[in-house]
């Protein structure tokens, strides 16, 4: 488990792809490998990867798996790109952010940067697969930074936060331009309040669905024509689904 709170920023010194997999060594501020053993876990840039070698007091090697690699940003990184790092949380460390797993559901991308007074917002725009899970004032993490969403528009596809200087200072951030690719891992309680109630709302709507969709059937048509998009889940036709809460 992680905490959301950026460790410390790190920079990737070597790369080599191997049959099925492409192996990281990382260069890492003094002090951040003290005790850091072989299987222990350290998520860079949000990806939780597992220790394979110890190469240095400063450098440590990471094997990444094609699934992570097309999941993930991490496929696109090249050397000498710098990632936010934070190792493991140990038992009974303060959360300061919130529980994250380092499991990234999804990429994203930065559609915009507005720059406040001694504040940047970043609205990122975010797969229509997973915007559900985004609520206002709710918690995402965004290239393993635990961040608070700020506003939200499920509709357009996209949420905002806010990054304070702290933020600027401790992670990447400041680097990052519009149009670029960025981790995003749900907050998993939310994921799982969102998936329970779509579930029982399509079992519990689904024979009314069905009754529905035969009288169109006998009128020539469907429910497509009214909702004038891709097939709906049964909650979602009959009002359930994203955006209409």
């Amino acid at each position: 488990m992680f905490t959301g709170i950026v460790q410390a920023v790190a920079r990737i010194a070597t790369i080599e792809d191997l049959s099925g997999l492409r192996s990281l060594s990382i260069d890492f501020p003094d002090g951040f490998c003290e005790d850091l053993t072989l299987g222990a876990s350290v998520a860079v840039d949000g990806v939780c990867l597992t220790v394979t070698r110890i190469e240095s007091p400063t450098r440590a090697r990471f094997d990444v798996m094609q699934q992570s690699l097309a999941v993930t940003t991490l496929g696109g990184y090249g050397v000498g790109q710098t990632v936010n790092v934070e190792r493991a949380a140990r038992e009974g460390a303060e959360i300061g952010g919130h529980p994250l797993s380092g499991h990234v559901d999804c990429s994203a991308r930065l559609a915009q940067v507005r720059a406040l007074e001694n504040n940047l917002v970043w609205r990122i725009a975010m797969p229509a697969s997973h915007m559900r899970y985004v609520f206002a004032k709710g918690y995402i993490a965004v290239n393993g930074a635990s961040l608070t969403v700020a506003e939200c528009d499920r509709g357009a596809g996209w949420f905002e936060v806010w990054l304070i200087p702290e933020t600027r200072r401790a992670t990447v951030f400041e680097h990052k331009r519009e149009g670029d690719a960025l981790n995003i891992e749900v907050e998993r309680a939310s994921a799982v309040m969102v998936d329970t109630v779509h579930e029982a709302l399509d079992e519990r709507l689904a024979p009314l669905t069905a009754a529905v969709e035969a009288l169109l059937a006998a009128q020539g048509r469907s429910l497509q024509d009214f909702a004038g998009l891709a097939p709906l889940s049964s909650a979602q036709a009959l009002g359930g689904g994203p955006g209409r809460r």
